[in-house]
């Protein structure tokens, strides 16, 4: 094979040039850098968090991107959302959902607020988002979540974050099935610990930090880069026929 040949022009496969694109979660993060991975080949994209000062920072960065303020908890913010979508782009083609909570904490100690906070976010905020998205997909569309590892593996600690993240990963099956029939495909993508804005607390502990790494076979944390293929597989013409999958993007951490 000739490797030196296959970066050399446009794959149609991979082409989202042009594709509106929602992203949530967006001002920060993997969201962002999504965000940036998916401007860099063309998307249009409306970026939302709830955050709203640190979206609008991040969509001055994006040419033409569309900021946009909302709490993927209360759904009358996500329809606002859209509908501004809407508005700008007269379609939604796909909508990649990053926005999420990791809550870390002994099942015995960890506060009752703070699981139903860690559950409302990752897993009735995803419902909220897709449901919503999928109303204004009139000619299909791509639905992507940001899943886990832990939507598998059972970490110490992690009674919140893997419930949510495990729930998501069935949430998805069911919408894909529901779904279908109307072309759209609902999926989400699983990776390994990165190293974020929401994981810096966490991993500047050195023994969590160690504890992190050692369960990964490659031997280093992932890059929000690493998730960008994927990213676009499940977002463009080659990913037409993808649905209901977690697609795990982790450096071997689900074959411990």
């Amino acid at each position: 094979m000739n490797t030196a040949a296959l970066g050399r022009g446009p794959d149609p496969l991979f082409d989202i040039d042009g594709a509106a694109v929602m992203v949530t979660g967006a001002a920060r993060g993997l969201g962002l850098e999504m965000a940036r991975a998916l401007a860099a080949r063309g998307a249009r994209l409306a970026l939302v968090d709830v955050d709203g000062d640190a979206v609008g920072t991040a969509a001055r960065e994006l040419p033409g991107a569309l900021a946009l303020t909302a709490d993927i908890t209360r759904e009358e913010t996500v329809k606002a959302a859209v509908a501004a979508a809407l508005a700008r782009f007269g379609r939604v083609d796909a909508v990649v959902n990053a926005a999420g909570v990791l809550t870390i904490g002994a099942a015995d100690t960890l506060d009752a607020d703070a699981f139903r906070r860690c559950i409302d976010v990752n897993l009735t905020g995803a419902f909220l988002v897709s449901r919503t998205a999928a109303k204004a997909m009139d000619q299909g569309g791509r639905i992507v979540h940001i899943a886990s590892v832990s939507s598998l593996v059972a970490n110490l600690e992690y009674a919140a974050y893997a419930s949510s993240k495990a729930a998501l990963s069935q949430l998805v099956r069911v919408l894909a099935r529901e779904w279908a029939p109307r072309g759209i495909a609902v999926n989400a993508i699983g990776p390994a610990m990165i190293e974020t804005p929401m994981t810096a607390g966490h991993l500047d502990d050195p023994e969590f930090r160690e504890r992190a790494l050692a369960a990964i076979p490659m031997g280093r944390f992932g890059r929000p880069d690493d998730l960008v293929a994927a990213l676009v597989l499940l977002l463009a013409p080659g990913g037409a026929f993808i649905t209901g999958q977690t697609i795990f993007v982790d450096g071997g951490r689900t074959l411990v």
